[in-house]
């Protein structure tokens, strides 16, 4: 790995073992992109870019080179305004009205390891010798605008982040329109997008499509990254697919609004940029103050979509999640939120502990209904304090009662609302986003606290500390369940409203770090309506994240796919639910439920008081295996076989790192009549190593079950499933 710069010709040369990234200073002024891709060497880099003189409607901005325009060049961080007219990213309005301003290049460094962001989420490494970092210092000098660009390359990821550093040196207000966090300009636009969409209970699927002239968007406005798009976008040559092709990845560590570009010029080239989102948003800079932007992470692979996937897998699930669960195998759980809704008492969940710890449950987990006089949703939100009625000897009587059946005890919280029918909101009606003189629109019967403000993430921080401290306490689902409306703080001036969301979740991301801080043996979950803010930036708090709220098995195929485009297996809580399912009103057997949800952090999310004896076999023989190959499923490196979005079945295999266990999962949703025989052809083996098969006699060799297959028979009906577990032969 080296990051070398060749001063005669102005290039930097990023690479690693997977990887170049190029970048030359055009005029020694500005940085221009030359390639990313494959390694290549040294010797003629300076020939990639080509100059060309166009007509007079790309002006040329250096007199004495007509080849040179803005509207052609290849940039690393353009601006609008002096001869682009292609997506910007960034845009900063001046003290005399106008948003003209030009960087150039000024000096750079080259040093070991990587830095940490200030207030945000980032990855990181735990040794210099992991990682380079390159920081191009730009300037503006005619108003004092200092903007670094940092580029992080890790040693062993086929991976670079980049993030952006703006400096207000001048001695005027500036005020930042649009500050990405990175843009990149290729010299085709021979691409597919695929990027992960849906809905509440509909995350994450897969959508692909051609680029074409204009511009593609994926975004949230939302007031977080939201369950109809992710923070992610991918770029795939066209003959790209699941093991072959390239693939340039693109993610944000971030939880807030954001949008990724891909625009398509007339010259038939394409910008690719993302960061928060320009919409609604500003930030003044004031003489000596400083901006930073969340942190993108691009990934690129000749491999095809799942080499991209495990890279980033990899990289997230080691190098972005943190502290004492992020290598630590996660509890299988019973979750009492389906099986009670908010009534329940203390015996009832005594009830469902109990039987939880006769079937092999390490954790029981008590949802939303326990504090305040929260008997429905529409209340009690923000009072934090136990609801007596429900608890008479309190939490902590409850906590010991169900430690003492040999369970650990976790709780929900949604700290980040308010009730207007609490007693909090009647103390502090203005602790809540809202503008004056307009509607407080609710959703769910709530509001959300405005954690822009110190004194409301004090108070909120306070409460929650308390709760926790007041039992042995060793998991948190931490919810939260609306978008964003009258984004407006009571805290800040009327020229800084635009700078609300993001600082509710600079605000967020504080309160996370405290609370994790100071309960590092608390394993943190995090939940948006499920899905809603599955992000990098909620998983460097937080290592797991609460799939989607629809637990229907047929449904999770899709969601659970789309999800392993980006986010590793061990981020993934996937629970049984009862049947007719809650969301969608299917019913599937506990063997598919199990199944699936076993690929992920396994749990049950019903009364399991009311299971048959027949059942509860089952439930005891599903939490066994689970607890075997648990290792496996959380940590081994996932290859996906079948997806779910362009067929009948779905089908993935899990690899330990050695190669010498598997985990595969093979799913058909509907039946069909006199169907053809069917062979699983597996990836990721050793194809040298024989392998015994759970449920299977005989030795099969590795290179057999990858080339030839594993046979799939014996299923009869709709919603079938199989497991089979491997074990290198010794």
């Amino acid at each position: 790995m080296t990051i070398s710069f060749e001063p005669t010709q102005g290039l930097f040369h990023l690479q690693n073992k997977q990887m170049s990234y190029v970048i030359q200073l055009v005029h020694a002024l500005y940085p221009a992109h030359v390639y990313w891709g494959r390694p290549i060497r040294s010797g003629q880099l300076a020939s990639i870019l080509q100059y060309q003189e166009r007509c007079s409607f790309s002006p040329n901005p250096i007199a004495h080179d007509r080849n040179i325009s803005f509207d052609t060049l290849p940039q690393e961080y353009p601006a609008y305004g002096t001869s682009d007219y292609r997506e910007p990213a960034y845009q900063v309005a001046l003290p005399n009205g106008s948003t003209i301003t030009e960087l150039v290049y000024d000096k750079h460094r080259i040093y070991k390891g990587k830095p940490q962001l200030e207030g945000l989420p980032s990855t990181y490494v735990e040794h210099e010798e992991e990682a380079e970092t390159l920081e191009l210092e730009l300037q503006d000098a005619a108003i004092g605008l200092r903007v670094i660009l940092s580029y992080t390359l890790f040693e062993g990821h086929a991976a670079l982040t980049r993030s952006v550093r703006f400096i207000n040196e001048g001695s005027a207000v500036l005020k930042l329109l649009r500050a990405l966090s990175m843009s990149l300009d290729y010299s085709h636009s021979d691409f597919d997008l695929l990027q992960l969409s849906g809905s509440w209970v509909r995350e994450r699927h897969i959508e692909r499509r051609a680029l074409a002239p204009g511009k593609l968007t994926v975004e949230s406005r939302r007031g977080s990254s939201s369950h109809q798009h992710n923070p992610f976008i991918a770029l795939l040559a066209k003959d790209a697919g699941e093991d072959h092709g390239d693939v340039y990845g693109f993610s944000l560590v971030y939880s807030g609004n954001f949008a990724a570009h891909a625009e398509v010029e007339p010259y038939g080239t394409a910008r690719v940029s993302m960061g928060i989102n320009p919409f609604d948003f500003s930030w003044l800079l004031t003489p000596g103050e400083q901006f930073q932007t969340p942190e993108a992470v691009m990934v690129f692979s000749h491999g095809g979509l799942g080499d991209m996937s495990r890279t980033f897998h990899k990289l997230y699930r080691t190098r972005l999640c943190r502290g004492e669960f992020r290598d630590r195998t996660r509890p299988v759980l019973v979750n009492n939120w389906e099986a009670t809704y908010f009534q329940f008492n203390a015996e009832k969940i005594e009830s469902i502990a109990s039987a939880g710890r006769e079937l092999g449950v390490e954790l029981f987990v008590l949802d939303d209904g326990w504090f305040g006089k929260r008997d429905n949703d529409d209340r009690s939100l923000g009072d934090w304090v136990v609801d007596k009625a429900k608890l008479p000897n309190g939490l902590e009587d409850l906590v010991a009662r169900v430690n003492g059946m040999g369970l650990e005890f976790g709780l929900w919280f949604e700290p980040e609302m308010i009730s207007p029918d609490s007693d909090l909101y009647r103390q502090h009606p203005d602790w809540c986003l809202h503008v004056p003189k307009r509607r407080r629109t609710e959703g769910r019967q709530q509001l959300i606290l405005d954690f822009s403000r110190e004194d409301v993430r004090e108070a909120i921080t306070g409460m929650i500390r308390d709760i926790l401290g007041s039992a042995p306490i060793t998991y948190v689902k931490w919810d939260m369940n609306r978008n964003m409306t009258e984004i407006g703080s009571a805290g800040l001036p009327p020229e800084r409203q635009r700078e609300t969301a993001h600082r509710y979740i600079l605000g967020l991301y504080q309160v996370l770090e405290t609370l994790t801080s100071e309960f590092p043996h608390i394993l943190f979950e995090s939940c948006s309506g499920g899905g809603g803010r599955f992000d990098p930036g909620m998983l460097y708090y937080m290592p797991q994240t609460w799939t989607s709220d629809n637990t229907d098995a047929i449904s999770r195929l899709k969601i659970q796919y789309g999800t392993s485009i980006v986010y590793p297996v061990s981020t993934m809580g996937s629970h049984v639910s009862a049947v007719p399912n809650h969301q969608v009103h299917r019913e599937t057997s506990l063997k598919m439920r199990g199944d699936v949800a076993m690929s992920g952090n396994f749990g049950y999310e019903l009364d399991l008081t009311k299971f048959t004896e027949e059942e509860k076999a089952i439930v005891i023989e599903q939490i066994a295996q689970y607890k075997q190959i648990r290792p496996l499923v959380q940590f081994g490196e996932m290859y996906r076989l079948l997806s779910p979005f362009e067929g009948n079945e779905t089908a993935w295999v899990i690899v330990s790192e050695d190669k010498t266990e598997a985990m595969v999962a093979y799913f058909r949703v509907l039946a069909e009549p006199n169907a053809p025989l069917k062979w699983l052809r597996l990836k990721g083996l050793n194809p040298a190593y024989d392998y015994e098969i759970s449920g299977l006699e005989g030795i099969y060799p590795g290179d057999h079950l990858m080339y030839a297959g594993l046979a799939v028979s014996g299923l009869q009906g709709d919603f079938q499933s199989k497991l089979w577990v491997l074990s290198r032969k010794a």
